[in-house]
């Protein structure tokens, strides 16, 4: 097998994350494996497999012909059989094999919000699935809304992975009290709903109990990173809850925390979870996507509609008074993802997909 991934950037995202993951995680099982970023690079290129083939197109617009060539040229030098192409990048994925033929595209579907979408607002990729040799989905609803909308019949849910670098340095060491570190793992940007967090916060009074929040994401300096600026300074929070942008040293962070937290009003499958359960983290989170796949409520975590602040309030007043239930809910979590969202499993369930191909 050859087998390139591309992906439109590299900040990140959980789709960005598992592009590379795969990448890394083939290159040691098939003769050729690659990464293509078409638009942007990020701070994931250093967690890019130094055996992998990586590809920058720099690409510039929707129709980038320079860009677009030099991907041709890329794959026909490296005799590339499969494109896997991760979200947006289905696009040149498809122009790609436009002018040549000879490639197979599987389109990889992250983005959870999709499956309540019409195909009104999805006419390119509807026309573009024609295209496709098989599509995969990061959750159920997505399968059904693949085989609905679009002009493909394989469609395979194929679940993601996380992995945690024992070896990445680290450099970011977290505020607060060492035992009442809340860390939300989330860029800042709809819809992962940190405002809802924030006022659970304040309305809690969780800084007078000797709480601290902690937001690690991509700040995109707009008016949804704005907003939630305001309310801590408007509602003197600076010295309980703390921005930190993206980090790559995410073992180490989640090793300084005591509850791992995501309040999306919509996911796929958050590799966030995963990471949280990787590292024995007890988890309250949203109810939507995959996640309540994920996160057995009052086994391995707890649930909550993100639509509804009291609820989430009620969720994280029984996870902080009790020690008990966080060390089960970390050891209950840890256990399933190992079990069930291993590396070799799924890599192993994809080979599978990718021989039917």
């Amino acid at each position: 097998m050859r087998i390139i991934q591309i992906i439109d950037s590299l900040e990140a995202g959980g789709a960005e994350r598992m592009a590379v993951n795969y990448a890394n995680a083939l290159v040691k099982q098939i003769d050729f494996s690659g990464l293509v970023v078409s638009r942007k690079e990020g701070p994931l290129v250093c967690q890019v497999d130094t055996a992998v083939s990586y590809l920058f197109l720099n690409r510039k617009g929707v129709l980038d012909y320079k860009a677009l060539f030099k991907l041709r040229n890329y794959v026909i030098a490296n005799k590339v059989t499969l494109v896997h192409a991760h979200g947006t990048s289905f696009f040149i994925a498809v122009l790609l094999k436009l002018i040549y033929p000879k490639v197979k595209i599987i389109w990889h579907e992250h983005y959870g919000a999709r499956a309540n979408e019409s195909i009104l607002n999805n006419f390119i990729l509807f026309f573009s699935s024609v295209c496709f040799s098989s599509v995969f989905v990061v959750n159920h609803q997505l399968q059904v809304w693949v085989k609905k909308k679009l002009l493909v019949k394989n469609v395979f849910y194929i679940p993601n992975f996380a992995l945690l670098d024992e070896n990445y340095p680290k450099t970011t060491f977290l505020k607060g009290n060492q035992e009442k570190r809340m860390v939300c793992l989330a860029n800042l940007k709809d819809p992962k709903n940190h405002i809802a967090v924030l006022v659970a916060f304040k309305e809690m009074k969780l800084n007078e109990l000797g709480w601290s929040l902690h937001l690690i994401g991509k700040d995109y300096n707009d008016n949804y990173s704005l907003e939630l600026k305001e309310f801590i300074m408007k509602n003197n929070l600076d010295f309980f809850i703390f921005l930190y942008d993206s980090k790559n040293d995410i073992q180490h962070i989640l090793s300084q925390a005591t509850i791992g937290i995501l309040a999306s009003t919509t996911e796929g499958f958050p590799v966030t979870l995963l990471e949280y359960g990787l590292a024995r983290l007890p988890v309250v989170s949203t109810n939507v996507g995959y996640c309540p796949l994920i996160i057995k409520d009052n086994f391995s975590g707890l649930l909550f509609d993100p639509l509804n602040n009291m609820q989430l309030q009620e969720q994280l007043n029984k996870i902080i008074s009790s020690q008990r239930l966080r060390d089960s809910f970390g050891l209950h979590l840890h256990r399933l993802v190992l079990e069930n969202y291993s590396q070799d499993k799924v890599i192993q369930y994809l080979f599978s997909r990718y021989n039917s191909v």
